[in-house]
């Protein structure tokens, strides 16, 4: 089984003699989540660095001084027994596509590149790379489990335990692999304090918040949540947080990253994989904004008044339909106001009755305890859930941040 981490920590080789070429690609998959990239800008070393190595994906410069692209892939086609070569091109010239895919590439992309379409590439390519690794392998494994089987049934069996033991141990690292997504301490914002829990799923689960400081000086927050579960939910997830971290980083304006990430999703992605998901900005003097693509409700305690306030919007979840389009809406928040953002995994967590934790549970509680602050309605809302549930792992992940305004 190839998994999410098997891809991400894929070796990855960067080939092209300019050095802002070089780092350029590296920047975007290493944001993109690979582990495990190199590069060089010498094509001479090439094939001694594979030979040591053994690269899941080169991306290799077809125009270089001295030994071209063309030749670095006879070298590595040399290497190969099985012929297979795990390139991908990157080539300014048109003319070029067909003879690199003739000399033995798998795929192409042109300079000037787009980063949706580079991840895209680099993602398929290394896929069907490792799934071809894999089915050698197990083809040795299967003839090695026949011979074992002729010698002893007892040892087969043994080989089954483990290899179910093996299983657990790699969905228990898919599953930290994805909590190491979560930001690992909480920002420190001007006049406001943030807190934030998840309880994962039994599966792989998709939810995802994190926060980004803007070119404005304000700060940025998202909570989201990815349609399905299991490995395809995760990859999404990545893809998501990936998408938008790239567009916010580079200065594009909140809702804009929202339109263009849709339409991203909705080229990318499978029809059934939707992301629902709230966006928020915050500014020290308590005016903020916030988009919600079919998020559940959040709510904003007013410590004035002790009501609570819903912010919704109209908007569609991503992913789903490409004339979408995202706005922001305003709100304010005055000191002691406390606003519980949440996905629907809260709400729909089941006790052993089938009985549903709900939005009323949800908001009596944030109602009776919103007085003492949002340290308290934090804890009071974990140890409510794991009363609820009495400890039994959810169908979906559990995963709240709580914003209070303090100043």
């Amino acid at each position: 089984m190839i998994t999410s981490v098997d891809i991400l920590n894929a070796k990855i080789l960067i080939v092209d003699d300019l050095d802002a070429n070089i780092a350029l690609v590296e920047g975007i998959l290493r944001v993109a989540g690979y582990t495990a990239v190199h590069s060089t800008s010498d094509p001479s070393e090439v094939c001694l660095l594979h030979s040591k190595n053994h690269y899941s994906l080169i991306l290799l410069d077809l125009q270089m001084p001295g030994l071209d692209g063309f030749e670095v892939m006879e070298g590595l086609k040399a290497m190969e027994a099985d012929g297979y070569l795990p390139v991908l091109v990157i080539t300014a010239q048109p003319g070029h596509k067909l003879r690199a895919l003739a000399t033995g590439a798998k795929d192409f992309i042109s300079k000037p590149f787009d980063i949706a379409e580079l991840r895209a590439r680099v993602q398929n390519i290394l896929e069907v790379r490792l799934l071809h690794l894999a089915a050698k392998h197990y083809g040795k494994v299967l003839e090695e489990t026949v011979r074992q089987l002729e010698e002893s049934r007892e040892q087969v069996r043994l080989q089954a335990i483990e290899e179910g033991k093996q299983l657990e141990r790699e969905i228990v690292s898919a599953r930290q692999t994805q909590q190491s997504l979560l930001p690992r301490a909480m920002p420190e914002i001007e006049n406001y304090r943030v807190m934030a829990f998840n309880q994962p799923t039994r599966y792989l689960g998709a939810d995802f918040y994190d926060f980004l400081q803007l070119r404005s000086r304000e700060w940025l927050g998202v909570l989201a949540d990815v349609s399905g579960k299991g490995l395809p939910a995760a990859l999404f997830s990545s893809m998501v947080l990936g998408a938008l971290n790239t567009e916010l980083r580079s200065g594009t304006e909140p809702h804009e990253a929202l339109n263009r990430a849709n339409r991203l999703f909705c080229e990318r992605s499978l029809p059934t994989q939707f992301v629902t998901l709230f966006l928020y900005v915050l500014s020290p003097d308590g005016v903020g904004r916030f988009i919600s693509a079919g998020h559940t409700p959040v709510y904003l305690y007013r410590a004035a008044t002790g009501k609570i306030e819903s912010l919704v919007s109209d908007a569609y979840m991503l992913g789903m339909f490409e004339f979408a389009t995202y706005r922001p809406r305003r709100f304010r928040m005055e000191r002691g106001d406390i606003m519980v953002i949440y996905s629907d995994g809260l709400t729909k967590a089941e006790n052993p009755r089938r009985e549903l934790f709900g939005d009323d549970r949800l908001t009596e509680i944030i109602r009776r305890v919103g007085p003492a602050g949002g340290e308290v309605v934090r804890r009071c809302l974990m140890k409510a859930i794991d009363e609820f549930t009495l400890g039994i792992p959810q169908a979906d992940d559990v995963t709240f941040v709580i914003v209070e305004k303090h100043q």
